[in-house]
């Protein structure tokens, strides 16, 4: 064997027995809340625990794929995970959903409110639509503790609407802690996984970048973008939702912010201790960005952004590459409501029909998205799949389509 092969044999045993390390279980878990989930690509599971500020690396690989990904549905998800948790719906909050891109499993991360204490947990839906505990005692796992964690003491300021005083509602926020968003969305992508959140300094918006297996490393990075309908530079609020393209020749980060600003990231720029300023190419109004989704339709690679307040809004990749980037002066001063005519602005994408409230959203094989949704007409949430290309549930539309008469015709 000659001295180069044996080099790059030597690397690839000692990369093997690290993997095979990382993993290791070498102590008891203690993970407190269980929010932002992430899948790489053969099956690890990365949870976002914001209460003590870490992330942990389950080793869920090994799982066998289906000979072919169904559709998975099931009516009033949340009473029926609550059933299997031994608590009412009552006491049940829903904080994230992922896909396992092998076994096709849904894994929904959930927090148990009891009488004296919260805990977290994770559930997942089989192919068969079984909704089972996972078991993270007996799992191999690693964690990742954050640097630059927010402070337990910082708090939201409450606030009213104009001139008029905060109400109950909005002195309860008061309550919440800003280590609440300390891990808002996780991205892995060719051995990294990327955490947008919020640090503990002024400079609040925070990108990190960090190799897996964990190393103990992690680059930490403050990102300022400007915010077109507010006309100011942004440095607090995090990133909600994200996923990592090639767009102009480069890897970037398409980011979406709170209200709802698109902007780009290089990921070269990520760097320990650097200051960001991200480029803004879009606002398209008011809304709190949930997830961001990349899947192909028709050969082209598209991002699928759902909204707590809006239609889901899809974005054609291609469509990026070249766009105009906005900062403060580029468009008539002061905010923009969203009954402006300059609004939506750099719009690039088409806001598209979606049938209930998803509150997440996941590729689910390649021609399906699985959705946690609100039904608006009974409020029920439902696990539903539906195809990507038209994700609605026909059941509850009255179309065309759906009289005899239509079929008469033809």
């Amino acid at each position: 064997m000659k001295p180069k092969e044996k080099k790059i044999v030597a690397t690839l045993v000692l990369a093997a027995a690290m993997t095979s390390s990382a993993m290791a279980q070498d102590a008891a878990l203690d993970m407190n809340f269980a929010g932002a989930l992430e899948f790489s690509d053969d099956g690890t599971l990365f949870v976002g625990d914001n209460y003590n500020g870490t992330i942990y690396a389950f080793d869920m690989t090994g799982a066998a794929a289906p000979s072919q990904v169904a559709p998975v549905n099931v009516g009033g998800i949340d009473v029926k995970i609550a059933d299997v948790l031994g608590v009412p719906r009552s006491a049940l909050a829903i904080n994230d959903m992922a896909v396992h891109p092998v076994s096709a499993e849904v894994f929904i991360s959930v927090t148990r409110i009891g009488n004296f204490e919260s805990a977290p947990a994770i559930v997942k839906v089989t192919q068969d639509a079984e909704i089972a505990l996972v078991d993270l005692d007996e799992a191999s796992f690693q964690k990742q503790a954050l640097t630059h964690y927010p402070d337990q003491e910082t708090t939201f300021r409450p606030r009213g609407l104009g001139q008029n005083p905060p109400l109950v509602r909005d002195i309860a926020k008061g309550e919440i802690k800003l280590s609440s968003l300390a891990i808002m969305d996780m991205e892995f992508h060719d051995g990294e996984l990327f955490v947008s959140g919020v640090a503990f300094d002024n400079f609040l918006s925070t990108l990190r970048r960090m190799p897996f297996p964990f190393t103990n490393e992690q680059a930490a990075a403050n990102v300022e973008m400007y915010h077109i309908s507010h006309d100011q530079f942004e440095t607090r609020a995090p990133i909600r939702a994200m996923s990592i393209q090639e767009v102009d020749g480069k890897t970037q980060l398409v980011a979406a912010y709170t209200c709802s600003p698109i902007v780009l990231i290089e990921l070269d720029e990520i760097q320990d201790g650097a200051k960001i300023s991200a480029r803004t190419l879009m606002d398209y109004g008011n809304g709190q960005p949930l997830d961001m989704v990349s899947y192909s339709m028709q050969g082209q690679e598209m991002l699928f952004l759902t909204s707590n307040s809006r239609s889901p809004h899809v974005i054609p990749v291609s469509s990026l590459n070249g766009a105009q980037s906005y900062t403060k002066g580029d468009l008539p001063e002061g905010g923009k409501s969203d009954m402006m005519p300059i609004m939506p602005v750099g719009d690039t994408g088409k806001a598209v029909m979606f049938d209930g409230m998803s509150l997440h959203i996941d590729n689910l094989g390649a021609n399906l998205f699985v959705s946690l949704t609100r039904d608006m007409y009974t409020g029920s949430l439902n696990l539903d799949s539906n195809f990507n290309g038209f994700p609605n549930r026909l059941h509850n539309l009255v179309a065309e389509f759906d009289f005899p008469q239509y079929w008469e015709d033809k």
